[in-house]
């Protein structure tokens, strides 16, 4: 462009959500990853262990600022792989071992239950992609319709799309999370 090279990009940020070459959404979760961690950093006295809050108000806080954040276009990167969303999940996890206060030997599949918190796996593929295709799905847009209309390919190939998030299985600790609440649902 008037005689200048123009460097090519190999990430691009549109509306909040960085775009790469493959769609791996890698650099997108690290971004997001460090400022939900820059948050929970700034909030750390109202959430952290010797915090005044009862653990209603710390939940309330997390869900507002934190969770947001990290879920901010969650059915665009939710077939991201799955290490890339335990990234994700860690910080959840440290954020209830805080909240709690609980003790180094308790297990983190139990902590997201005690604060009636899903994983963010679930939250992700199940809670807030569901609605997303269900309303695109029925949108009055043909080509919207159109991008949400086609047929998940096979569980075994290799390339995965938005769509294959709500036929996916749970993670482990999604489904050790789910298996606790099962069991406390039947004793109640």
């Amino acid at each position: 462009m008037l005689d200048s090279n123009i460097p090519w990009q190999w990430n691009y940020k549109y509306l909040g959500v960085t775009l790469d070459k493959n769609l791996h959404f890698r650099d997108h979760i690290e971004r997001i990853r460090n400022t939900a961690l820059f948050y929970k950093a700034r909030l750390g006295a109202m959430l952290g262990r010797k915090s005044k809050l009862s653990r209603r108000n710390k939940r309330t806080i997390y869900k507002m600022c934190i969770r947001m954040v990290m879920t901010y276009a969650s059915p665009v990167f939710a077939h991201a792989a799955p290490k890339a969303l335990h990234r994700l999940q860690v910080i959840q996890n440290k954020f209830c071992r805080t909240a709690t206060d609980a003790h180094w030997c308790v297990r983190n599949s139990i902590l997201p239950r005690d604060l009636e918190l899903p994983t963010i796996s679930k939250y992700i593929m199940k809670d807030t992609s569901k609605p997303f295709f269900d309303i695109a799905g029925s949108h009055s847009n043909a080509l919207l319709r159109a991008a949400v209309d086609y047929q998940p390919p096979h569980p075994t190939h290799l390339i995965r799309r938005p769509l294959n998030v709500l036929t996916d299985p749970p993670d482990a600790l999604t489904a050790a999370v789910e298996s606790l609440n099962d069991v406390n649902d039947r004793h109640d």
